[in-house]
């Protein structure tokens, strides 16, 4: 392997940047091909070991096109999954063995006997048999050539949480509770995610001939530079994959943010001082040192890595109030522009006023969680304002909130009507209540009773954007259909939901755009709406209106933005934060994130205040867009 770069010299394990999953996925897909074909030119099967969840979804997309499309065999590989739920039958919703069928094994020729998958219904006393087995079949088929891999949010590899030895083999485990909580949207609550499974173990993966690991999106970012760059932990079973001879990480624009080469480029070699990176470097300094922007001094910025930033921009004084000043002119407390103001330095024009302002949520509570203040602040304001859920976010109100809604509804019947006056009402709670019963605590949802659960969340949506002085006629509803069609971490957007996306946004011809989804998942909710609506602008330049609507995405349960990433800075006072909370009171299935948004913003604001600005309560924290 040819020697790596000097910009590279902190990443202890080979990693490949990518423009997005899709070009991630595409490269490794080409790869598996190439190692199938010399498999079977040599006479030998082609073993690989596969991951699940949203991660690895655009790469099985791919292996099944070149199946179709290039009539790929598949006839001579055999599998082996890295893990499975422990409790799940084969044919649970959840169930990753139910995964593989609905994401690969259903759409290619690969025979049935050579898929491999551990069993989550085991009896507990032949665990132990069982996940011996599983190593010995590995032994006997030679070994796996390729193994995928994803990366959860606590540097897990399979189900090797934190503590996961570097020699464990597979192995029933406790599931650590971020990683239930991060699976909560696909059981409808945490309460559902299952406690244990059973997985690979660190060392049977490190067995493998090659390794690849995959991760998109911001929000993997700092989890993924930690196990490239940091020590190798047991903390960390990802770091693992440092000590292999052929692992590498294959990872989009958005998942690479945190290595050094991306985040500090001025620590590995010679730096672009562009505006941008100008305002990175010293904020990251005066953070870095806990000294506000003006009171950097020279030997600060010769001592982190700047003085060439020095030499070209300085001297130090200068650059620290240039810098302040552009920190000092993202904060406003009209995010909808201020009318009759001199906007020269204000995030956002004063004209028109007032602005036609569409606040996009992915899902119903979205927009509350990431913007509620702001959202406050627009109507208050004065301005045209739309909350549109993007999404009915149905998969994520739990069972009990539909239990609780038709429990209620059979018992008014009988406490304040007669029978016979409120014999429909009684029937549908009785057939909502029969099918709870009848799919139990993880059957898939039927169509009535998904339904009832986008009703129960309309109902929660409008009553938090009340509590913001949002009236009713101002909250719309899209029901985008990949939404109503799929289910989480198997979402496939459709032509039908661009044109939806399109019509809304000519229907309203927005001054502004508020929408997130920018650092998320690409398969996630958030991550699919994002990406539609770039597309639908895109489609809309010719419009009259789309020359001049400003962009703002805002972050909720995504990765927070960074103060040098901040172009609008709204601050909350205890009031209107207070207020916020509130309104997030409304919903009764916020994940732990969404629940903890107040200290993010609450954050934002001592970040603001540590670099020498006005002390807030809180910010809501947003950045400009550029227009596809």
């Amino acid at each position: 392997m040819p020697p790596r770069p000097p910009s590279e010299v902190h990443e202890k394990t080979p990693t490949v940047l990518f423009p997005s999953s899709t070009a991630a996925a595409q490269a490794l897909a080409q790869e598996v091909k190439t190692l199938m074909e010399e498999n079977t030119r040599t006479g030998r099967p082609t073993v690989l070991g596969l991951a699940t969840g949203s991660t690895p979804v655009p790469f099985y997309r791919e292996l099944i096109r070149l199946h179709r499309e290039e009539k790929l065999s598949f006839q001579n590989v055999v599998t082996f999954n890295l893990d499975e739920y422990y409790g799940l039958p084969a044919d649970h919703p959840e169930s990753y063995a139910r995964f593989m069928r609905e994401q690969l094994f259903d759409h290619i020729d690969i025979p049935a006997e050579n898929i491999n998958i551990p069993s989550g219904t085991i009896p507990s006393d032949q665990v132990f048999a069982h996940c011996k087995a599983y190593e010995d079949k590995i032994h006997a088929v030679g070994g796996i050539d390729l193994q995928i891999l994803g990366i959860g949010r606590t540097g897990h590899i399979g189900f090797n949480e934190p503590g996961s030895s570097r020699d464990s083999l597979t192995r029933r485990i406790t599931l650590d509770r971020v990683t239930r909580q991060d699976a909560a949207s696909d059981f409808r609550g945490e309460q559902n995610v299952p406690h244990f499974a059973i997985t690979m173990g660190v060392g049977t993966i490190l067995r493998a001939r090659q390794l690849v690991l995959m991760a998109w999106g911001e929000n993997k970012a700092a989890i993924t530079a930690r196990a490239i760059e940091g020590a190798v932990s047991e903390a960390v079973s990802a770091s693992f994959l440092q000590d292999h001879p052929n692992a590498r990480f294959f990872i989009d624009t958005g998942a690479s943010r945190e290595l050094t080469r991306i985040k500090l480029p001025w620590l590995v070699g010679p730096a672009s001082w562009t505006p941008a990176e100008t305002r990175r470097a010293v904020v990251w300094q005066a953070l870095k040192t806990s000294r506000p922007v003006l009171k950097l001094i020279d030997e600060d910025y010769n001592e982190h890595g700047l003085s060439d930033l020095l030499s070209e921009q300085g001297p130090g004084y200068q650059l620290n109030i240039r810098i302040f000043n552009r920190l000092q002119h993202t904060i406003t407390g009209w995010p909808g522009g201020k009318p009759d103001a001199d906007d020269t330095f204000r995030p956002e024009r004063a004209k028109p006023y007032p602005k036609r302002c569409l606040i996009l949520s992915p899902e119903p509570q979205d927009a509350i969680v990431g913007m509620g203040g702001t959202l406050d602040r627009l109507i208050e304001q004065g301005h045209d304002v739309r909350l549109i859920a993007l999404t009915s976010g149905s998969l994520r109100v739990p069972d009990s909130e539909a239990d609780k809604f038709a429990s209620t509804l059979a018992e008014l019947g009988s406490a304040v009507v007669t029978p016979a006056e409120w014999k429909e009402q009684t029937q549908y709670a009785n057939t909502i209540l029969r099918i709870l019963d009848e799919k139990g605590e993880f059957g898939e949802d039927p169509p009535a009773l998904r339904q009832l659960k986008a009703l129960i969340l309309r109902g929660e949506l409008r009553d938090a954007a009340h509590t913001l002085g949002l009236t009713s006629d101002r909250v719309h509803l899209l029901d985008l259909p990949f939404y109503e069609k799929g289910r989480y971490r198997r979402f496939h957007s459709t032509p039908d939901d661009l044109a939806a996306l399109v019509s809304l946004l000519a229907q309203h011809k927005p001054h502004q755009i508020y929408c997130t989804g920018d650092a998320a998942d690409p398969s996630s909710v958030a991550g699919i709406t994002f990406r539609l609506l770039e597309t639908a602008l895109r489609q809309s330049e010719g419009e009259d209106w789309a020359a001049t609507c400003s962009l703002w995405s805002y972050r909720g349960k995504e990765k927070p933005l960074e103060a040098h990433e901040i172009d609008m800075a709204v601050p909350l006072s205890p009031l209107q934060l207070e207020r916020k909370t509130r309104s997030l009171a409304r919903y009764n299935s916020l994940s732990t994130l969404e629940l903890s948004i107040a200290d993010q913003n609450r954050q934002h604001a001592k970040d603001y205040d540590a670099l020498g600005l006005a002390e807030y309560e809180a910010i809501e924290a947003f950045q400009r867009r550029s227009r596809p």
